[in-house]
Formats: structure tokens, sequence, C-alpha cells
């Protein structure tokens, strides 16, 4: 019970003082704390599973004792949220976790809205809420205006390479361990799709290697991924590997991979390619200005090495014409993406 309500003093506490309504704190899903009310909001189920585990962590730090338990607000049974946030014969600080806000029961909106009037003391209901609906808003709203002495925990989709890198480059920071640029930027293209996989791949390496995470490293672990990555496949073409290119993109066929994302990692690649592209601004500087990250336009400058105006110019054309050519426009999509590879691997029309 100390741990909860040290847990409600550190949110602020409850009051709206004179009526005014306060926004509550905005917590990082890396450092969650606990509160009376934790709503953790957004898509990013990874980050939502990692705040929601931090506040667990926490509260079972401060007493082992904690009791757990789980509500679904979509398939909610009258009397249950307070029932088990109630305070047990021996005074244990609970936690309620609360998932489904987003599709919640008539029933469970209600007494979701009379709870967070008078939270249960030595409780912590958290309250996972996606974003996909409408659903809950009034609650939502409730808890942000301050009413519970609640905190929010973002959960943001991460799906920009930018964010993806920060994502992946937060993992290594928050254990303390070092990452190799190039390490880090092939254990992205290996998971550039799943961002679950991604997580569990850094936590792998984190748990299983000592020392710092090297390029070599990041290839004995995930080299048979990285080698099919349609990423992978467009940086050999880039870089003038022909033979190397249709190996690696008929190996990505063959383990399932798509046309059309195979297409867009090209198309990304060389739009970033164009942007750089005759600019000499310090990396940082062009880095800023175009709203990138350093590394990748370091990165845009080495795959420039040997590049035109001219052949950049035609290996986007022929990328453009893949891209329609695989969403339909081609009765024959692995030879629209041969063709593509080999115009921009060696730099010259098909044919030629």
């Amino acid at each position: 019970m100390a741990a909860a309500s040290a847990s409600r003093s550190r949110s602020g506490g409850s009051a709206r003082s004179g009526g005014a309504k306060a926004s509550i704190p905005q917590v990082s899903w890396r450092t969650p704390r606990p509160a009376p009310i934790v709503l953790v909001s957004g898509p990013e189920e990874v980050c939502a599973e990692r705040a929601i585990g931090g506040v667990r962590d926490y509260l079972k730090t401060e007493d082992p004792a904690l009791e757990i338990s789980d509500i679904r607000a979509d398939d909610y049974t009258s009397g249950t949220l307070l029932a088990v946030s109630a305070p047990s014969l021996f005074g244990e600080p609970r936690l309620v976790r609360v998932s489904g806000v987003e599709k919640c029961s008539d029933a469970f909106l209600a007494e979701a809205l009379a709870y967070i009037e008078h939270p249960q003391d030595g409780a912590t209901v958290v309250l996972r809420h996606t974003g996909a609906t409408v659903r809950g808003k009034k609650l939502l709203d409730a808890i942000r205006s301050g009413v519970g002495g609640g905190v929010e925990v973002p959960c943001a989709a991460v799906k920009r390479d930018a964010d993806r890198h920060d994502f992946a480059a937060g993992e290594f920071k928050a254990a303390d361990r070092r990452i190799a640029p190039r390490a880090l930027q092939a254990l992205l293209s290996a998971f550039a799709d799943d961002l679950t996989e991604l997580a569990a791949a850094c936590q792998q390496l984190i748990s299983d290697v000592d020392g710092d995470i090297t390029e070599e490293i990041v290839a004995r672990y995930y080299g048979g991924r990285v080698e099919t990555n349609a990423f992978a496949v467009a940086d050999t073409a880039i870089a003038g590997r022909y033979g190397e290119a249709l190996v690696g993109l008929r190996h990505a066929l063959a383990s399932g991979a798509d046309p059309v994302p195979i297409v867009a990692a090209f198309a990304m690649k060389l739009r970033t390619m164009a942007k750089v592209a005759g600019s000499r601004e310090p990396a940082r500087a062009l880095a800023a200005r175009l709203g990138m990250k350093d590394w990748q336009v370091d990165r845009a400058k080495r795959d420039l090495v040997g590049w035109t105006q001219s052949s950049l110019g035609l290996a986007i054309q022929a990328t453009a014409r893949a891209d329609a050519e695989v969403k339909g426009a081609s009765r024959d999509p692995v030879f629209a993406l041969e063709r593509m590879i080999a115009v921009i691997a060696t730099r010259r029309p098909f044919g030629e």
C-alpha cells in the first residue's frame, strides 16, 4: 500500500485545482512509472507491451507480493473492476491490466468513469487503448484532464525508417551496449517489415553477445535473412553487382518475398540518393534540411559513387516502370523485377 501511495504522489495526485483541467504527465514507454491510472495509448504493440511490463516490474520491485489481475474491457462483467482493485485482507498492492479499451462495453465504460473519480488506495489500473476506434473517448478525455491522477504512455506507430532506426538504437542504448553503425543498419535491413522481430533480434544480441556488436556478429546471427531482404538486393544492384543481385532476388522470391515491397525498397534508396546527389553540405546539415538521419545521408553518398545524373535518372525511371508492372500492368512481375535490376546494376538501358 505504501508503494502505491508513493506512486500516487509521484503522479501528482488526482485533484483538479479550482475546476481547471490539467494535462497529465506523458511518460516514455521505455521508462514507465506507476500511478493510480496508467493510460497506455497508441497502436504500437511492442512499445505498449514494454510499457505495461515496465509498470509491473516497477511495482514488483517495490513489493514482491503484488497482486496482478487482467480484465478485458470488451468482454466485461459488471463489478469486476471494483472487485479486483479493492484492498485485500493483508493490504498487498494491486495491479489491474485492462485490455481492449478501444472496443469496451457500455458496462465497462460506465464503471471505469466512476472508478477514476475515486481510485482505490494501493491499486494501479493500466488501461490499454490502441486508438483503432474512438470508442472510450469520454474515458480517455477524463483521464487526460487529470481525473484519477493518471499518467499517459504514448505508443506511436513505428513505421518510418528513421523511427525504426531510433527504436533499434534505443534498445542497445537502454542496455548500455554499443553497436557499430553498419551493424545496426544490417540489423534494420534484416528486419525491415516486422518491429516485433526486430525488437527480439536486438534483445537476443544484447543477451548473447559480450562486448561491442559488430557487423560480422549480425551477419553470423542473421546473415541468411539479410541475404533475402529487399534492401540487401537493392544494395547489391546499386553497387553494380548484377549477378549477385539476381541471385539475391531469386532467393528472396523463393523465400516468399512479395515483388511490390522489393520495388519499394529500390525506390526508397534511389529517392534518397537523388535527394543527396550534388550536395556539398556537411552530412549533419544536409540531414537536418532533408529530415533524415546523418547515417542515411552518409550511406546515400557512398551509394552514389560511380553514378551520374543520367544513370540515376535512368534507374529511377526503370523503378517507376517496375512499380507499375508488379502492381498489375504486366503479367510477369518477376521479369519486371529482373529488368529493373539489370538497368540499375549495369547503369544502362535494358538490352544494351
